[in-house]
């Protein structure tokens, strides 16, 4: 008997603070219509001083648990996404594992930028898979407007933070079923690093540093390998394009969203869409975005998800999902 991996809850948090482009505006050379005509984005939520990033994801991770009807001491693993972690050390999961009052298992951090949440569930399904966990909690968060130079208009519009989270469990299938989390698929080139990193780091000169980015070889690139580590999915399961019900994509930029909809041949009304009220979330869009769409009914049972992220790394990648 074989195991696959089924979410069985979905859970997100966001700050309270709304900062809007008029907002923008007021401090930077630049428009409404600019950025909205460029990114789709017309909002973003902003931490509040003090607000970290296990706070956002304790939330998001409270809200999957109850979701999940599970527990805490029901949990076997968490792993974090983010690339703004608390602090260098301890991870930021084994601080949210002392939040939830877990005292057992396993906890660690996962950092692959805007690709995080799907290298994490791809390492969470692993381990169900190996037989090693039976529920796992998964969690992408951010706060990623502490690493913005906010006098750089053509990046420090483009993002937000937040935090969403899912819940896995082990389910014994037949041979050949295809349910839950049917194939992950993991890419990076670092080669192509300096598109998109941030200027710091303790490794380097220990500043904190600020992120930089060339939009469009990023933008260049995204729709490319996005396209391409898709159709790998639906290789890998016999699957084809008109098989797939929803996009759950990062929200990176609305103009990305299109592109990859159109190389896919799928419909607006198929791709869940929050860019223009969250931004771009890293590590958290993907959960954030999939939280909305199963908590107001779009995703229902037997439906085909497909979750697809790139990052700075360059990383990418997808996972395939049979609800």
């Amino acid at each position: 008997m074989a195991y696959c991996s089924r979410i069985i809850g979905t859970g997100s948090h966001l700050p309270d603070q709304i900062m809007t482009n008029a907002q923008l505006v007021e401090k930077l050379d630049t428009s409404d219509e600019w950025i909205v005509e460029r990114t789709g984005i017309r909002e973003r939520r902003i931490a509040r001083v003090g607000e970290s990033t296990s706070a956002l994801a304790f939330q998001a991770a409270e809200n999957a648990l109850e979701a999940a009807e599970i527990s805490a001491q029901d949990l076997d693993l968490v792993i974090v996404a983010t690339t703004t972690p608390d602090n260098t050390f301890p991870s930021t999961a084994t601080k949210v594992q002392a939040m939830l009052g877990m005292d057992h298992g396993a906890a660690f951090d996962v950092q692959a930028v805007c690709s995080g949440f799907i290298y994490a569930l791809s390492v969470a399904d692993n381990f169900i898979r190996a037989g090693q966990a039976k529920n796992v909690l998964v969690i992408g968060a951010e706060v990623m407007t502490r690493i913005l130079d906010w006098e750089d208009r053509a990046t420090c519009v483009l993002f937000g933070d937040g935090a969403g989270a899912v819940v896995l469990q082990a389910q014994e299938i037949e041979a050949g079923e295809q349910i839950g989390i049917l194939s992950t698929h993991l890419h990076s080139d670092g080669k192509l690093r300096d598109l998109l990193y941030v200027d710091g780091g303790p490794g380097t000169d220990g500043n904190v540093g600020k992120l930089r980015m060339l939009g469009r070889e990023v933008f260049r690139h995204a729709v490319t390998n996005l396209a391409a580590v898709v159709g790998e999915a639906l290789e890998a399961n016999g699957l084809s394009q008109t098989d797939i019900d929803w996009l759950v994509p990062h929200q990176a930029n609305k103009r990305i969203l299109d592109g990859t909809a159109r190389k896919l041949g799928l419909s607006a009304e198929q791709v869940v869409v929050t860019v223009d009220r969250h931004a771009n979330t890293s590590a958290a869009s993907v959960p954030l975005a999939l939280d909305e769409a199963v908590r107001d009914g779009r995703i229902q049972p037997g439906q085909l998800v497909l979750m697809e992220a790139m990052g700075g790394g360059l990383t990418w990648g997808a996972a395939l999902v049979r609800w």
